[in-house]
């Protein structure tokens, strides 16, 4: 044959391929082969430069049949294509031509190496249908639209989502609780049955989201699970609704000496608190419509990005959900200041212990938003244009296992039905590296969600700060240090361009460094002299342990320790409460809007005769050491929060590519149950050994009133020790064993695209650069 001849056959072809851009490729495994036999022909070389193109395995598209196509010499080559492999070695070259039964013709045969040639196991692209790539709903497919078919712009929207989620679950709803028990009458421990469903709900939807979700259409998945979320916060303010208004009266001079009167003991309770019932509800679908976001949403920006740009993007979208608790404490604390019966007058200042602010408004923005929100996401196509390119280079960084069951993995077919989930968790069961990033990743989860819970209340017990004063403080540390660290993070993996084990060894430089900078729990400050518990009313320190609330001054008044109100006295004592101060006036309003105490027999008057005043609130520390524990305190957010993105990106890594999705499904699972559920448990657990005063309710114990921050730091040191030393540990082995790809040609036939992330366009190979730096002969 000449060489026009065969020149004019693989313009045509090319063109054949060119013409089927909304097909996508379907991959199947099939059994070898005899190579069929074809005058050799020059393979063009890549169009950037002098290196020969990757070698692909056999790429066949077949068309539909027709009556005109029973031979296949009368099929036109735009219709029918194939791309052959390399052979191996050890068996010599058939010279036969194709049988006639072959419907296909290789577009450049491969050279016979000097060794001989063996045909690898054939691997098929069979088209799977038209697969439209426009964004939009159906056939609504507006030019207009298709600005925003790119990764930036799927980006916009998922930012938009998780924002919405951590506004929601981590900010609005931690700052309603307080408001939620006053109103319906719930204890503490149901408020954490609240707040623990949204964590239920996603354990319980993970394996079938990130199994199901994975190998499906990943838009649709994430757009309907936001209007789940959306549903979800609408339900959560139903009880405002249906529960009738809020009727409170305001109790003026309780607590003093002279109107000091008991709190009575009820057993009855409202039916109110069966409205916990529905916020569980509320969280649970929460907890559902957010699952998606964390698995489909991070695989779905990674499949359609260059593996460079990954972590940038997936961080980026991580810092949106770090940013979104933020915006949800200032929006909560604000609408907390509105009365919860808009529009109708009450005497109750907020100030009151049983005012009740506006909880409920912000959940039906966040349920509106959630559906505008989710619109946008339902239109994105299954993989966006040109996704292809950037296949080969992320299955390079793939953790190398070599035996059958990850060649089943790379079946097309794999994971569509519930019969491969066994298989599937068997084969991550099995990757070293992905199991001890798991349990990193829960050791770190531990760390944060027991911050987060416990930190507002560390640094109030530290530095005498009341509780709206430490959780703004907090909010300052986490919001630069979480959210910077976690944008760090990504940027550093893309701009040093790591791989595998490079980011594997980010995780562990960052882990060691948060670990030596927890040593700061050593400093801590002393405690704000309290009367009666820290020491005795005359000034001098008490023992350990020993409690002294009633003293000659106050035993008139006949306290009850039900009414925890602490003053500073202007001996820069603290007092339990107005009463236990011996505070007998009315207060009245002093500097700074706080209310002063006159009259109070416990509190000595300094220069002249008579009794000294009392001031609401508690008297401020004068820790000189407060600096430096905040310094150390955003260094350990930081890096703790830096090693995020690496660790996600090395997950993504260690899996084949049609795992990745259920990986990370399970990896949440790992996390959540080890580490975000029992982490404020532990946590709690530990800083109670702390507590030096007990809150009295009707002869049961209930909240912690006053810590000892000596043990307080010395427990927080022990724990923070014990995690990171284990994160160090898993990070450490899990660089260990990682074993990079072997380069050779077989990897890529082992490790092909899945059809998610196909392009639509085949010639996109063309512009892929080996990262196995495969070459050829022809």
């Amino acid at each position: 044959m000449s060489a026009p001849t065969e020149s004019a056959r693989a313009s045509a072809l090319q063109s054949g391929l060119l013409s089927r851009t909304n097909q996508t490729p379907e991959y199947r495994s099939a059994a070898p082969t005899a190579a069929p036999s074809a005058p050799w022909t020059e393979m063009p070389q890549h169009s950037m430069g002098d290196k020969p193109l990757v070698s692909v395995p056999q790429l066949v598209f077949p068309s539909p049949p027709s009556a005109t196509d029973s031979e296949c010499g009368h099929s036109p080559p735009s219709r029918r294509a194939s791309l052959g492999s390399p052979p191996g070695h050890g068996t010599p070259c058939p010279a036969a031509h194709s049988p006639p039964d072959s419907c296909s013709q290789p577009l450049c045969p491969p050279l016979a190496e000097k060794h001989g040639c063996q045909a690898p196991p054939e691997m098929r692209y069979v088209a799977a249908g038209p697969q439209s790539v426009a964004c939009g709903w159906w056939a609504f497919t507006p030019k207009c639209l298709q600005a925003f078919n790119t990764p930036r712009g799927f980006l916009l929207f998922l930012c938009a989502a998780a924002f919405l989620q951590g506004m929601t679950v981590n900010g609005l709803v931690s700052t309603v609780i307080t408001s939620l028990e006053r109103r319906y009458d719930l204890p503490s421990y149901q408020s954490g049955l609240i707040a623990s469903s949204y964590d239920a709900a996603a354990c319980l939807c993970l394996t079938f989201v990130s199994y199901f979700g994975g190998n499906g259409h990943k838009p649709r998945w994430l757009g309907w699970g936001v209007l789940v979320m959306g549903a979800g916060s609408l339900l959560f303010a139903l009880p405002h609704f249906t529960a009738g208004a809020y009727e409170a009266e305001a109790a003026e001079g309780v607590g003093t000496c002279r109107a000091n009167r008991s709190v009575a003991c009820r057993d009855s309770a409202s039916g109110l608190a069966g409205y916990r019932l529905v916020f569980m509800l509320g969280q649970f679908l929460h907890g559902v419509g957010a699952t998606p976001l964390y698995t489909l949403g991070v695989t779905y920006l990674d499949e359609n990005v260059k593996s460079s740009y990954s972590p940038v993007y997936i961080a980026t979208f991580y810092t949106a959900a770090i940013l979104g608790p933020a915006a949800g404490y200032l929006i909560g604390g604000a609408l907390l200041n509105v009365y919860t019966e808009i529009g109708r007058r009450t005497e109750l200042t907020t100030e009151s212990p049983l005012w009740v602010g506006a909880w409920w408004v912000g959940f039906l923005g966040a349920g509106a938003a959630a559906f505008l929100i989710a619109i946008p996401i339902l239109g994105y196509p299954r993989q966006l244009p040109g996704s292809q390119r950037y296949v080969v280079m992320r299955v390079s960084e793939t953790h190398q296992l070599k035996d059958s069951g990850h060649k089943a993995a790379s079946n097309p077919d794999f994971g569509k039905t519930i019969r491969d989930l066994p298989l599937s968790i068997w084969l991550l069961l099995k990757n070293p590296t992905f199991i001890l990033l798991c349990l990193a990743g829960a050791t770190e989860a531990t760390l944060i969600a027991g911050m987060s819970t416990f930190g507002p209340k560390f640094l109030e017990s530290q530095f005498s700060l009341s509780a709206s004063e430490a959780a703004t403080l907090f909010g300052y540390l986490v919001v630069p240090a979480g959210g910077g660290g976690t944008f760090l993070g990504g940027f550093l993996v893309n701009k040093f361009k790591l791989r595998g084990a490079g980011i594997i060894k980010l995780c562990l430089l960052c882990t060691l460094t948060s670990l030596l900078a927890v040593f700061v729990f050593f400093i801590h400050c002393p405690n704000v002299p309290m009367a009666g518990v820290t020491a005795s009313y005359s000034g001098s320190v008490l023992p350990e342990g020993h409690l002294e609330l009633t003293a000659a001054c106050n035993a008139p008044c006949a306290c009850r320790p039900e009414r925890y109100s602490p003053v500073c006295g202007s001996n820069s004592l603290t007092y339990y409460s107005p009463c236990h101060a011996g505070c007998g006036g009315e207060a009245a309003p002093g500097a700074g809007g706080h209310k002063v105490y006159r009259d109070c027999s416990c509190v000595p008057q300094n220069f002249s005769s008579g009794f000294g005043h009392a001031t609401a609130g508690k008297c401020t520390s004068t820790c000189q050491r407060k600096p430096l524990l905040l310094v150390f305190i955003f260094v350990v957010i930081t890096f703790t929060f830096l090693s995020s993105i690496p660790a996600l990106t090395a997950t993504l890594r260690c899996v084949c590519d049609r795992q990745r999705s259920f990986a990370l499904g399970i990896q949440w699972i790992v996390v959540r149950t080890l580490g975000a559920i029992p982490g404020p448990i532990a946590f709690g657990w530990v800083i109670d050994k702390a507590c030096l005063l007990w809150q009295d309710q009707c002869g049961q114990r209930g909240s912690c009133f006053v810590y000892q921050n000596s043990a307080m730091s010395r427990y927080m040191l022990i724990t923070g020790l014990v995690y990171k030393v284990l994160g160090f540990l898993f990070f450490a082995t899990a660089c260990v064993l990682y074993k990079p790809p072997s380069e050779s040609p077989n990897s890529l036939a082992a490790s092909l695209p899945s059809q998610s992330s196909a392009s639509d366009n085949p010639m996109d190979l063309r512009d892929t650069p080996s990262a196995l730096q495969l070459r050829s002969d022809v």
